[in-house]
């Protein structure tokens, strides 16, 4: 199995950089790339969304970012233990109707030995916003 660098037990530094990584892949907006972050058998909860699995990682993905146009992430480090990251997110995006929109919630991650994600479960809000308003 490969390995996914930073490797836990995490320690305030490594976590950092674990989250800047997602971020930064996520902000890609490459569903293949971000599912490479994940075990084979990745548990997500997204908002009332149950994934299983990089197969479903990306299809999931790709519709996300069909329907969020001009899409932007920031997280932000809330917490870790050995092998858990807690963080705080915002992001922002274009519906194809044109309405812009910031999104706000938390994730709690859970990695395995090597590194890679095995369980992802976020709670998100959404709030409409005009485009004068956005931050990121």
């Amino acid at each position: 199995m490969k390995q996914k660098s930073p490797l836990p037990p995490f320690t305030l530094e490594t976590a950092k950089q674990k989250i800047q990584m997602a971020e930064d892949a996520w902000n890609s907006q490459n569903p293949e790339k971000v599912s490479f972050a994940y075990t084979v058998d990745s548990e997500w909860r997204n908002r009332s969304t149950f994934i299983k699995g990089r197969h479903e990682i990306v299809t999931f993905l790709s519709e996300k970012w069909k329907n969020e146009l001009d899409y932007k992430l920031k997280k932000e480090y809330w917490a870790h233990t050995d092998n858990r990251i807690a963080v705080r997110f915002e992001y922002e995006y274009q519906n194809i109707d044109g309405k812009w929109f910031r999104a706000y919630g938390n994730e709690n991650w859970e990695f395995d030995k090597n590194g890679q994600m095995d369980k992802r479960y976020a709670s998100i809000n959404d709030l409409e916003i005009q485009e004068k308003d956005r931050r990121l």
